[in-house]
């Protein structure tokens, strides 16, 4: 019975082996994940377009909440100190270029670095000093997916910028 076990396993594995995906021209892909940054923990849903064997293109929409203690004081000169969450949502445009090609990668793997542009909406409290606005963020960013079957993946990806330093990680479907 462990012989057939093993077996079974071992051709299970071949055959999710054997479903490799690379973003090529014509091919797209959506992601979905969670970020780790300085500013709360961001939710992303994004696109990517394959415009080329080697480059990609893409969009992303992101939001965040974050809380933190800010010490100011109130009409009648008293230090107060409260709680206050911020939000903030995003816009953004990417492009990559994918190693695969280059350094013989197998297809299973994707590896990409990038630049992106993108633009943020915060909305803090009227009494938080800076209460809300509008942003232009300009970053780069490194990644890479692991795709475990044909059309499902899972992606890690890290950047930085002007606005936003961190990284994400979630599922890709390619289709």
């Amino acid at each position: 019975m462990k012989k057939l076990s093993l077996v079974a396993l071992l051709l299970l594995t071949i055959g999710i082996a054997q479903a490799q995906y690379k973003l090529a021209k014509g091919n797209a892909q959506l992601n979905a994940g969670v970020g780790f940054s300085g500013w709360g923990i961001p939710v992303y849903f994004g696109f990517d377009y394959g415009v080329h064997r080697d480059i990609s293109i893409g969009a992303e929409l992101s939001f965040r909440s974050y809380t933190n203690r800010w010490g100011y004081y109130d009409k009648g000169n008293n230090l107060r100190n409260d709680n206050f969450t911020h939000s903030i949502f995003g816009v953004s445009a990417n492009g990559n270029y994918h190693f695969n090609t280059l350094l013989k990668i197998p297809k299973e793997w994707d590896f990409y670095a990038g630049l992106n542009l993108g633009v943020y909406f915060w909305s803090s409290p009227s009494v938080y000093n800076g209460n809300g606005g509008t942003q232009l963020g300009l970053g780069a960013q490194v990644g890479g997916r692991y795709y475990f079957t044909k059309n499902w993946g899972i992606n890690l990806e890290l950047g930085g910028g002007n606005v936003f330093s961190g990284g994400k990680f979630g599922a890709t479907y390619a289709f």
